[in-house]
């Protein structure tokens, strides 16, 4: 199966719909988007349309994949602003998430390359993003060329007894 991006695509009743079921379903099957499962859509919505309304306002970005076969949201990842002018020059990667029914077939990698390639075009020097420890996610961005520049042990707590590092990762594009 193959994939068609789209940058900024219309943020429509429908888009949020499916960004809101794609999170859901991320979330439940254990996917480190700022939920534990189990989570609702009625959970996930309000944290969803603060993000889109960061694209449908800007500065933010969104980047989403689609299933050619299907039509389906397959992937997406937010491109957040920092909201500050002397940060302008690199961007934070968001909520990076593939279908769980579609994972293990690249598609979290190509959704990778296709960001550091619009971020290229922009010109900018780098891709930030965080993510959630122990769940082997450093192995995974880092075959993408994402190296590890800070970690903050014990930062999200997911369960009573259950500390997680909150792990920060860094694309040079210069």
């Amino acid at each position: 199966m193959d994939l068609t991006f789209a940058l900024d695509p219309e943020v429509t009743p429908a888009l949020r719909d499916e960004v809101v079921a794609l999170w859901t379903d991320v979330s439940n099957a254990g996917g480190a988007v700022g939920f534990v499962a189990p989570v609702t859509a009625e959970r996930v919505r309000p944290v969803a349309e603060r993000q889109l309304d960061g694209v449908a306002d800007g500065p933010d970005r969104l980047l989403t994949a689609r299933d050619d076969a299907t039509g389906r949201l397959a992937a997406l990842l937010f491109l957040e602003s920092q909201r500050f002018d002397l940060m302008e020059h690199w961007r934070l990667l968001k909520r990076v998430m593939v279908h769980p029914g579609l994972q293990g077939r690249g598609y979290g990698a190509m959704l990778l390359a296709e960001a550091e390639r619009v971020a290229r075009e922009w010109g900018l020097a780098g891709l930030k993003l965080t993510l959630r420890g122990g769940l082997g996610l450093e192995g995974f961005y880092g075959r993408s060329g994402y190296r590890e520049v800070g970690r903050v042990p014990g930062a999200i707590r997911v369960a009573d007894g259950d500390d997680r590092d909150d792990v920060t990762m860094w694309l040079d594009l210069r």
